[in-house]
């Protein structure tokens, strides 16, 4: 079976786990207040070979979380993958963050999931699933109104996850909305995607691969007083 070291730096939650096959080994992670990835990713790393008993020269592949999500903790992420494949000549593969927060719930027939990350002031990036994780609707950076996801509202029920569930509770209020912001982007559930991709072939070209931003960055500068 496959080892796969999966990577996850789109949000707060520095993750990062060791996975054989679909299942996880071993997983450190924290979900810190401020981003801590430049910190901690590197040592996370080291502490999930050490806890499952592995060596670099043991694993078959990295697996990145893609985006979309915050630009630094993206690129840290991206960096650190990228160099360990380059080194160790071993192939990457990229994960939709959106997709691996969808594997968190796991909903009835009929209903669906909607991974909504926070973005600027009243935006998210987000993506739909239906039962079984397959996605019906294109991940989109959109702006939270009261007439946002009501084509899904139809539906038993459509579950919001992520950290951008509270500004989308504050607005939309159809009952057959549930709103779960605990949810956040872990390396836990980027095991059973990675080790599906690793099977089949599909990997990145480590040269040239970046991480899927979504929108430009904006650098935000200090304001005058």
């Amino acid at each position: 079976m496959a080892r796969i070291l999966n990577l996850e730096t789109a949000t707060t939650n520095c993750s990062v786990s060791i996975s054989e096959g679909d299942r996880i080994v071993f997983l450190q992670e924290n979900n810190a207040m401020e981003y801590s990835h430049s910190e901690q990713l590197h040592i996370f790393i080291k502490e999930a070979l050490q806890g499952a008993s592995l060596s670099f020269s043991d694993l078959d592949a990295v697996a990145i979380s893609k985006g979309p999500g915050s630009y630094t903790g993206l690129r840290i992420g991206v960096s650190a993958a990228k160099g360990l494949c380059f080194s160790l000549d071993i192939p990457l593969i990229s994960i939709s963050t959106l997709e691996s927060m969808a594997q968190q719930v796991a909903p009835k027939e009929n209903a669906v999931v909607i991974p909504v990350l926070d973005a600027r002031r009243m935006e998210v990036y987000s993506a739909v699933f239906e039962a079984g994780h397959k996605q019906i609707r294109e991940t989109r950076a959109e702006i939270i109104n009261e007439d946002s996801f009501q084509e899904f509202t139809d539906h038993n029920a459509v579950y919001l996850v992520g950290n951008g569930a509270q500004k989308c509770k504050d607005v939309l209020s159809h009952p057959n909305f549930h709103f779960l912001p605990e949810v956040m982007p872990s390396a836990k559930e980027m095991a059973v995607l990675s080790h599906t991709k690793y099977e089949a072939g599909h990997f990145e070209d480590v040269a040239y691969f970046e991480p899927y931003y979504l929108k430009d960055f904006v650098l935000q500068g200090k304001k005058k007083p």
